[in-house]
């Protein structure tokens, strides 16, 4: 299997992407390390993930399937060889929740830790925050890939009208 190029950026990443939303919440920390070592051994390289997962789940907090991920990663040193993608912006408790730029850079500091990276490859919106402007969301976006903390960003449940927005803002 060819990998691919990711839209405009220097990602490749092989056709199938590994969605871990499941760990932390139907799947336990040694099942989940078996599913990701099966899926980098069948030659795959995308994982995504987003910090809320799986804060549904009683007794959850979100961040479990970050920190899954990051521990497997930190025990199988292979960070450089794994594409990451996770995404902010969806409620984490009380004051947790949104897109300003004061919230989007205190929640990469704490997907960073929970990953054991220094990077972020894909860091996208979860859902769109529209009592935000844009332009706050976008310069907290273009921090982050100034300091080295993410390569590329992206959105994922957005309207097309946002996203144009977004667009002819950047």
């Amino acid at each position: 299997m060819k990998k691919r190029q990711l839209g405009n950026t220097d990602l490749e990443v092989y056709p199938i992407t590994f969605g871990g939303n499941v760990f932390g919440w139907t799947i336990d920390e040694q099942t989940s390390f078996k599913i990701l070592d099966g899926f980098t051994d069948a030659g795959f390289n995308f994982i995504d993930t987003a910090d809320v997962y799986s804060k549904w789940k009683p007794g959850n907090q979100g961040g479990e399937s970050e920190n899954i991920i990051g521990k497997w990663m930190q025990d199988k040193k292979n960070r450089k060889d794994i594409i990451i993608s996770t995404k902010v912006g969806s409620e984490m408790g009380p004051g947790k929740k949104g897109l300003s730029k004061k919230y989007i850079l205190q929640a990469a500091e704490d997907s960073l830790k929970r990953l054991k990276t220094d990077y972020i490859d894909l860091y996208q919106t979860h859902f769109d925050d529209e009592e935000t402007p844009v332009q706050e969301t976008l310069e907290a976006y273009d921090q982050l890939i100034k300091e080295g903390k993410v390569r590329w960003i992206g959105a994922s449940n957005i309207s097309a009208e946002r996203l144009i927005e977004s667009l002819e803002t950047s």
